[in-house]
């Protein structure tokens, strides 16, 4: 099965158990007889002029592609015929690649991209290479391309409505995205709003700042003051943003914990007379995140048992600290969020609390979802849909006004419904299992709990997959063990990304197993795990009506006890 916007709703995501397999059916049919039919010359890629002209790297671009996201249909790109450049982050949008023709998206690497993220990997892939050439040519139209820049608003876009082999043929506009600057807040409003007790950072207007180059679809470095910083901004769904940045206004200070915002990025906007906040500048800690580090430095023999300790006991340490003195939950944890100082230590951030995905949060938490996502479906019956929408709104009356719309309302404690139906002591025993799968992933040096995710490939990917052991101390893995009780196989158990398809796992390497027959075991996948997920909803709510419900259903222990042990075992080991 290719991958695909539909496939990850009819395979990855719980609307698996209610989609119409009719859909595959006949999209197997189709490929069967394209695939039987004989292309005419006027169609074959072997006539010269339907092939591509070039996918070399240009002599001398005039645009720069930083990386991608959104299944590969958003690319950073940059500008090369400007000599410098605020983060204005115009990036360039083009066709889901499952509209375009499978011979294009073949030739492309468009499968790739999919999954595909930084810069170093995307450049080789031949979609990048013909963006390249497709900018190219657009720019090379325009009187002034610098005027693209000029009075748009932030996050606009450059928008390809085709995706043509010939570069002389694409059709191109730009989007501008003035709702965006609507929902945007001023520094007046914050203060009105959250009033004295939340001290604002400095202002700093976006056109003192150059920008270097973008990490991922929120994060970008930019230089200001002679140094260089991280700049978070979202081009979409501004409260995720502001809910972020008053959490780390508000949040105690701690080593392991990313420090208050610096700056304030603010612009003029194009109507009215709002200087809104586009973001905020945090430290750059420049050996990055623990998720691809962490592999190299296992590899090149440069991380020892003393510096996992030390980390693990570190974000131990933050977590309670968040909790115990903060009052704060912190849904995020994987290695993703984790980045490595300078001086060697471990710091949490991303603070969005937004959560994981299910292969690394909690079954508590992976219960509630499920209802959510099946809740707010459009595609499956609206019986069913009702059924779940029912199902939380016992838990949580009004939980669909945090999902509705972009913009930052106040009051506001944060929009992750499940982690807003569970109580305090549910929310520990579920950042006690996610602290566990992080613990898993730095003992044994891995970027993930398991290998080939479908949204993600990792530079390097997992050899063995949790719960398997090769690494990992005996006294550390029976703390992982205990923190993840509860744990249950995953649909990667079944169900595995290979290159750009989803395939059958016994079948990896063989190519045997169909679409149809990954739709059918995702189907009956999750429909039992449906089932286990509403039947213990349901014992929670009676368990809670009672009164003797056990909040810690799994006997985890506490982010304290977690604490202690792993205390005790770096110093039982001495190992610092």
């Amino acid at each position: 099965m290719e991958l695909s916007q539909q496939s990850i709703h009819d395979v990855i995501h719980p609307t698996a158990a209610f989609c119409d397999e009719s859909v595959w059916k006949q999209a197997a049919a189709a490929a069967a007889i394209h695939d039987a039919r004989e292309i005419p010359w006027e169609e074959s890629l072997l006539n010269p002029k339907n092939r591509i002209d070039s996918l070399e790297p240009l002599e001398k671009p005039l645009w720069r592609i930083d990386g991608c996201t959104a299944f590969g249909t958003q690319f950073y790109a940059v500008p090369l015929f400007m000599e410098s450049i605020p983060p204005f982050r115009v990036d360039v949008f083009i066709p889901e690649p499952a509209t375009l023709s499978p011979e294009l998206r073949n030739v492309l690497d468009m499968g790739v991209a999919f999954y595909t993220r930084d810069e170093s990997r995307i450049s080789q892939l031949g979609v990048t290479q013909h963006l390249l050439r497709l900018l190219q040519h657009w720019t090379s139209t325009l009187e002034d391309p610098r005027q693209i820049y000029q009075k748009i608003p932030f996050g606009s876009r450059i928008v390809f409505n085709n995706f043509p082999k010939d570069v002389s043929q694409a059709q191109v506009s730009i989007a501008p995205t003035y709702y965006l600057e609507r929902q945007m807040l001023s520094v007046a409003s914050f203060q009105k709003i959250w009033g004295p007790e939340v001290d604002l950072p400095q202002t700093v207007d976006i056109h003192d700042v150059v920008y270097l180059s973008q990490l991922h679809d929120s994060v970008c470095l930019i230089e200001y003051g002679g140094k260089t910083w991280i700049f978070k901004a979202l081009t979409s769904y501004t409260k995720y943003l502001y809910h972020e940045l008053r959490q780390l206004l508000i949040i105690q200070s701690h080593p392991n914990v990313m420090a208050r915002p610096a700056h304030l990025i603010t612009k003029k906007c194009s109507f009215g007379s709002k200087t809104a906040v586009l973001g905020f500048t945090l430290e750059l800690h420049v050996h990055g995140s623990l998720r691809d580090l962490i592999p190299f430095l296992q590899v090149h023999n440069q991380v020892s048992l003393a510096d996992k300790a030390k980390w693990s006991v570190q974000l131990a340490s933050a977590l309670v600290h968040l909790r115990e003195t903060c009052g704060v939950f912190y849904p995020d944890l994987r290695l993703d969020n984790i980045v490595l100082t300078g001086s060697g230590d471990v710091v949490m951030v991303d603070f969005e609390q937004r959560g994981v995905w299910c292969e690394f949060a909690a079954p508590e938490v992976n219960a509630i979802e499920y209802v959510r996502l099946l809740a707010i479906d459009d595609e499956i019956p609206s019986e069913i849909r009702d059924k779940y929408a029912t199902i939380l709104t016992n838990m949580l009356p009004g939980w669909e006004e945090m999902g509705q719309g972009e913009d930052y309302i106040w009051p506001c404690k944060g929009y992750n419904v499940p982690w807003a139906c569970l109580t305090p002591k549910e929310q520990e025993a579920c950042e006690v299992y996610m602290l566990g799968r992080v613990l898993w992933c730095i003992f044994e040096s891995s970027s993930a709990p398991q290998r080939a995710a479908v949204w993600l490939s990792y530079r390097w990917e997992p050899l063995v997959e949790f719960p398997g052991y090769t690494r990992t101390p005996p006294a550390m893995r029976d703390l992982i063990d205990r923190c993840t009780r509860g744990r249950q196989a995953g649909l990667t158990r079944l169900i595995v990304r290979r290159r750009d398809k989803l395939v059958l796992r016994e079948f990896e390497n063989t190519g045997e197993s169909t679409a149809q027959d990954v739709q059918n075991v995702a189907r009956d996948w999750w429909a039992r795990e449906i089932a286990d997920s509403e039947a213990w909803l349901q014992e929670r709510a009676e368990g809670m009506e009672r009164g003797d419900w056990n909040e810690n259903y799994y006997d985890r222990p506490t982010l304290r006890e977690v604490y202690d042990e792993l205390e005790k075992f770096r110093k039982d080991n001495t190992l610092g």
